[in-house]
């Protein structure tokens, strides 16, 4: 009796797995997708089941917290461009107007005593700055330091025990991968909007529309640095979602939302962000040193493509692989090595393709610019290159990216207080109806900068001298005893004035 009971309990039991087996090799067929090699053998297997589909609450509801609407004032001092006023200044006194201008961004709590990530194209120039987190509160809030080249900017409120959003890896997203945008679009009124998309690609640019070669990438020259290699999503993001939240479905952050390609300045369905694993390194810097310590490997470099091929008399692109040894596109054409770079000195030479730095492989320029910015001057790493058909393997030690008053960054170019000068083309004089002048070719961080100039604009007095070359500029400021006053016209002909004390430029750089 008991062992006919048992056998009927075997008999159930066995069943009842042949079943399970059954049903599960059903629901392989169904809802999973079976990748095989030449080998039959199984590679990869990928579960369409609707209960696998992501989750994002969680991520939604943990990051909306730590997301901030930032909002700035811009204050511009502006020089009455009136007959009236030229004939009889007295009506209106000598000083320059004022006027306010409003804007706003979103921002990503990264610690709880209140440090905030946002673009710096969102507090440049900002006279106020105040912030509003998701609990209404609202809090005046300063620039602790921003990086144009990246667009980063961090600010500061006096708060504590605030939510954060924690770093994640931006290196690990995958093509697909679901991710969420966190911020204000359009304004205060859409505070908190949370908007869903996938990774649509990796390490893209942004050369749409620009007259920038494309292919082409610099991380040489003093003139203006763009680090660039964005993750690309399809998240609605749209004017006010900039310096908001990327975050993956863990609700980690993986990047800071910057940008959008649009024709009419709407979301179109194109989508930026700075990948967060660049961010860290930004915010770290100017948390330490209130400045961000960026290396340098002094070269220009093409992409290896169809474009270059043509350029060097190669048949096509596969032909210059083949005849150069390489067995794909990846790497970097060396174009030219900056005398006295950090390339230079480890015998890089032009010509050269660069294939790896510190063991990690080289895509392209941008994926060049990235790893680069990892790197703090004085990091030594080794470089791989491809030379004659043989790889070779250079030591190189960084060098700084601050180029000292004066200094010839490029021919023609010249530093000055963070900001690179060259002589206005007559073409830019005669459009602005000018003599002589010159011209602001870029803006990095430093006085220039916070002092209000911008690109383009075109020099013609300082301290109320004339000047033709940018060494006048350099000249003309160095013999001042405390203040440097610079008067221009702007790229669209508007007159322009804004000066800054030298005795602020000696106190930064001893902080």
């Amino acid at each position: 009796m008991k062992k006919g009971f048992a056998t009927v309990l075997l008999s159930i039991a066995l069943s009842v797995l042949a079943a399970y087996g059954v049903t599960k090799a059903a629901n392989l067929g169904e809802n999973s997708i079976v990748s095989k090699d030449g080998t039959q053998a199984i590679t990869r297997t990928v579960n369409l089941s609707q209960s696998e589909y992501p989750d994002l609450t969680y991520a939604a509801e943990s990051a909306v917290q730590a997301v901030v609407y930032v909002g700035v004032t811009v204050t511009q001092q502006y020089q009455m461009d009136d007959p009236l006023f030229r004939f009889f200044p007295f009506l209106f006194g000598d000083t320059p107007q004022q006027r306010e201008q409003k804007g706003s961004g979103s921002g990503v709590i990264i610690r709880p005593d209140g440090y905030i990530v946002t673009n710096n194209h969102v507090v440049a120039n900002a006279t106020k700055i105040e912030v509003t987190l998701n609990d209404n509160k609202k809090y005046p809030a300063t620039v602790i330091g921003t990086d144009p080249a990246t667009d980063i900017a961090l600010i500061k409120i006096d708060a504590e025990n605030l939510p954060t959003v924690p770093f994640g890896d931006s290196d690990d997203l995958r093509l697909g991968e679901w991710v969420l945008a966190v911020g204000s679009p359009l304004g205060y009124e859409l505070r908190s909007t949370v908007t869903a998309g996938i990774v649509s690609a990796k390490g893209r640019s942004m050369n749409f529309g620009s007259n920038e070669n494309p292919y082409s990438r610099s991380q040489n020259k003093g003139s203006q640095l763009h680090i660039e290699s964005f993750i690309q999503t399809d998240a609605a993001v749209n004017p006010g979602n900039s310096g908001g939240a990327l975050v993956n479905k863990t609700g980690e952050l993986v990047g800071i939302n910057t940008a959008i390609v649009s024709q009419d300045g709407s979301y179109s369905g194109y989508s930026f962000a700075v990948p967060v694993n660049i961010v860290k390194k930004i915010v770290g810097d100017l948390i330490d040193f209130g400045s961000v310590k960026r290396a340098v490997l002094g070269i220009s470099m093409l992409n290896l493509s169809d474009e270059l091929a043509v350029t060097l008399k190669y048949e096509s692109l596969s032909d210059m692989l083949k005849k150069m040894k390489l067995s794909s596109p990846e790497g970097v054409y060396i174009e030219e090595v900056a005398n006295g770079g950090a390339a230079d000195k480890a015998g890089i030479k032009k010509e050269d393709i660069l294939l790896s730095i510190d063991g990690k492989k080289v895509k392209d320029g941008a994926s060049v610019q990235v790893i680069v910015n990892s790197f703090h001057p004085g990091d030594k790493a080794d470089m791989t290159v491809m030379r004659d058909g043989k790889e070779k393997t250079f030591q190189v030690e960084f060098l700084g990216s601050v180029a000292e008053n004066g200094v010839e960054v490029s021919k023609g170019e010249v530093a000055f207080y963070g900001a690179v000068l060259k002589e206005a083309s007559k073409e830019t004089l005669d459009r602005l109806g000018l003599s002589a002048g010159v011209e602001i070719v870029s803006i990095g961080s430093g006085m220039m900068q916070e002092s209000g100039a911008t690109e383009g604009l075109v020099i013609t007095y300082v301290n109320d001298q004339p000047v033709r070359t940018p060494q006048d500029v350099v000249d003309i400021a160095k013999r001042a005893e405390r203040s440097v006053y610079i008067e221009g016209y702007t790229s669209s002909g508007r007159r322009a004035f804004f000066g800054f004390g030298k005795e602020t430029q000696s106190e930064t750089r001893n902080r």
